[in-house]
């Protein structure tokens, strides 16, 4: 594969989900303008992170996927041709919603979807009033820039769903969020770089910038970045203040320089684990 140009968005709730769309919209074109063949946007990217309350009046945030959204930006994939991840809410039917990230190839055409399986139910963070655990399993997506894998925010926390995704062949794995400043900081640098290094792969690590007043008082820090198999950050972390779009090259061959040095996965005893599995 070589090298492969990747990009993330941080930025901060501009007040409507309409102009929410047109930056990022904005922020994709810069990207493509740059050289980037995939994108990934933070966590409910269209939105604020209304989890800071529980009001039902959000679910209306919702909507299908695919669907509108997703559509508009598969229109503008294949414009740039660049793959998107979609951090999106999704509504299967009323009643049924998830937090969700689609995913779009370089020629517009929809992969599937990941359903945030890890739901947390905490101060500040009331996701259980939003969203049901995902029910897919752990997708990887056969894209234009090699095989991408969604996490996404509080199921980093979880080191399962990061194997299983390796398992399945992820090279790059995407995990948009939503964390705020003196709850997640000391892992934010820790985990991800962590799992990066135990399954072999990049990892692109998303997260929204500033206090969203209206909703709450969670101040979110950004300081999104990029990591290789290796666990060493690509290039600078972003702000933790500011909106910013973050472009890294990716060296895909350090996967495989890694997993000829690491046997990690010829060397895991799944047949000792069961009952990590038990109730």
């Amino acid at each position: 594969m070589g090298i492969v140009r990747a990009a993330l968005v941080q930025t901060n709730w501009t007040g409507d989900k309409e102009s929410m769309i047109k930056v990022h919209e904005d922020y994709a074109r810069q990207a493509a303008a740059q050289g980037a063949k995939v994108i990934c946007f933070q966590e409910l990217f269209y939105g604020p992170y209304f989890c800071q309350l529980q009001d039902a009046k959000f679910y209306d945030y919702a909507e299908s996927v695919p669907g509108p959204t997703t559509e508009r930006f598969a229109a503008l994939a294949k414009e740039l041709g660049l793959v998107m991840v979609l951090p999106v809410y999704e509504q299967e039917q009323p009643g049924l919603l998830y937090n969700t990230a689609a995913v779009i190839d370089a020629d517009g055409s929809y992969l599937g979807k990941y359903r945030k399986h890890h739901i947390p139910h905490v101060n500040g963070f009331w996701e259980k009033f939003y969203f049901r655990p995902g029910n897919l399993g752990w997708p990887v997506f056969d894209t234009a820039v090699g095989k991408v894998g969604v996490y996404i925010c509080y199921d980093r926390h979880f080191p399962e769903g990061w194997r299983a995704l390796g398992l399945a062949g992820a090279e790059i794995v995407f995990n948009p969020s939503a964390t705020s400043r003196g709850l997640s900081g000391y892992l934010w640098k820790l985990e991800q770089p962590a799992s990066a290094v135990a399954n072999e792969y990049y990892i692109g690590a998303i997260n929204r910038v500033g206090i969203e007043a209206e909703y709450g008082a969670d101040d979110f820090y950004g300081t999104s970045y990029f990591v290789d198999p290796e666990g060493k950050f690509v290039g600078e972390v972003a702000s933790d203040t500011a909106p910013e779009l973050v472009i890294r090259d990716l060296d895909m061959e350090l996967i495989k320089t890694v997993r000829d040095r690491w046997a990690f996965y010829r060397d895991r005893r799944p047949d000792a684990y069961g009952p990590l599995v038990a109730p």
